[in-house]
């Protein structure tokens, strides 16, 4: 798929292209051209999330978890449309429009692995 589907919401499962679980879309942004471009974009960075860090390993991570995107991936994010994953023990990373192969009701498959996404720094 090149464009985002408008079907995609928050908590879907997300898979890569061997059916592995990845996580659940934490959040979204469509593209500039899908929606209403007078709406302001999410936190793209990851620092909206009001949760608490289940572990000790949790806080570590969300502790130094909180730098920006580089100017030129975060504009291109804003530009194309992403999927925030929220990663289980690990960074949360970036799905672009391209890296869907399919959707149904509740889950997304991707046509990539976990190692071709981007990694939040």
């Amino acid at each position: 798929m090149q464009t985002m589907p408008l079907t995609l919401h928050v908590g879907m499962k997300v898979f890569d292209s061997a059916h592995k679980s990845l996580g659940k879309i934490d959040d979204l942004r469509f593209p500039e051209n899908a929606i209403d471009p007078d709406v302001e974009p999410a936190d793209i960075d990851g620092t909206d999330k009001d949760r608490k860090p289940d572990t000790i390993i949790g806080s570590i991570a969300e502790a130094f978890g909180r730098e920006e995107l580089p100017e030129a991936l975060r504009d291109r994010l804003l530009r194309e449309g992403y999927i925030r994953l929220d990663v289980p023990l690990g960074k949360d990373r970036y799905i672009l429009p391209e890296q869907i192969a399919s959707t149904s009701a509740d889950e997304v498959v991707l046509n990539v692995d976990k190692d071709a996404l981007i990694k939040r720094p």
